[in-house]
């Protein structure tokens, strides 16, 4: 009976993550017509991955405002700096900073300065 239960939540949990993406990418494609919908779709996402504890995939997490919770469009609602290692992401709707790293080409730092 309890392999039952642990496969049905196992099941549950991967229904909610196709929701959880299905959603995000309506939000995408959705943002340039109607965006306060695409907001809406990201409050769903959100509260879909809370209620069943599934988090947001990465190249979705870092498109949504930690504040506000507003789907990020750079150029639109959202500035994308690049700043010595961190991504830095201005939410222009409720003035948010946030930074994210990323990795440089690592081998290129390791050479001595002659041989770049």
């Amino acid at each position: 009976m309890a392999r039952a239960r642990k496969k049905e939540k196992i099941l549950i949990k991967d229904l909610a993550k196709q929701r959880i993406e299905h959603l995000l990418g309506l939000a995408e494609d959705v943002y340039k017509s109607y965006p306060k919908r695409s907001n809406r779709y990201v409050s769903l996402a959100r509260k879909i991955g809370m209620r069943y504890r599934v988090g947001i995939p990465r190249e979705y997490k870092q498109r949504i405002c930690k504040q506000c919770h507003s789907y990020l469009v750079p150029g639109s609602n959202a500035r994308f700096r690049l700043r010595g290692r961190y991504v830095t992401v201005t939410c222009l709707n409720c003035n948010k900073l946030m930074r994210y790293p990323y990795k440089r080409n690592i081998d290129a730092e390791k050479l001595p300065a002659g041989e770049k």
